[in-house]
């Protein structure tokens, strides 16, 4: 009896784990507990983009404040618009079928910076901008961060671990918008 008591405790304790990861990483479960946090920086990742600044600053803020094409809304949804300022859900999948979705404010200022601000994922806290900047015929995308965690090591090894799917998707982000800037610079210019 106590056998299967023990075994009883172990099985439930592990689903409890499974399911406690897999909504952490999803983005339903926020951890934030008020002790030992850590802060740590994201990027910078600097890209230059053959298009000016008004063109890619149209690019980043179309699926916010345009008219989204599909792809962009399978990974992006509006949940809110006001003055400069959109509330937005991201879904970023992340492997063995899990979709993390990050709640975010994101704010255009056009036509320099767009910065985003974390409500709701897999860590307590994230600040990041995209800064675009003219260079003699091309612009200069940069993008900053920061990501915040408790927990002491623990938390600044999960922070290591969203980090580097983080910044991954960023990059991918930052190469579509150079693609679709060039691409809408050259097709305007023929």
């Amino acid at each position: 009896m106590a056998a299967r008591l023990g075994w009883t405790i172990a099985a439930v304790t592990a689903a409890a784990g499974v399911i406690g990861y897999r909504a952490l990483v999803s983005g339903q479960l926020t951890l934030e507990l008020g002790i030992g946090w850590r802060t740590r920086a994201l990027g910078p990742q600097v890209l230059d983009i053959a298009a000016p600044r008004e063109l890619v600053f149209d690019v980043i803020a179309q699926p916010y404040l345009g008219r989204p094409t599909r792809a962009q809304r399978e990974k992006i949804q509006v949940l809110e618009r006001g003055e400069g300022m959109v509330l937005a859900a991201h879904r970023t999948p992340v492997g063995r079928g899990l979709v993390t979705q990050t709640v975010e404010t994101v704010t255009l200022t056009r036509p320099d910076t767009v910065d985003f601000r974390l409500v709701r994922g897999p860590v307590p806290y994230v600040r990041e901008r995209f800064s675009l900047t003219d260079h003699g015929g091309y612009t200069r995308l940069e993008y900053i961060g920061e990501m915040g965690t408790d927990g002491w090591a623990l938390g600044a090894g999960w922070a290591a671990v969203v980090a580097r799917r983080w910044e991954a998707t960023v990059a991918d982000a930052l190469a579509t918008v150079k693609s679709e800037a060039e691409r809408r610079h050259e097709h305007g210019q023929g």
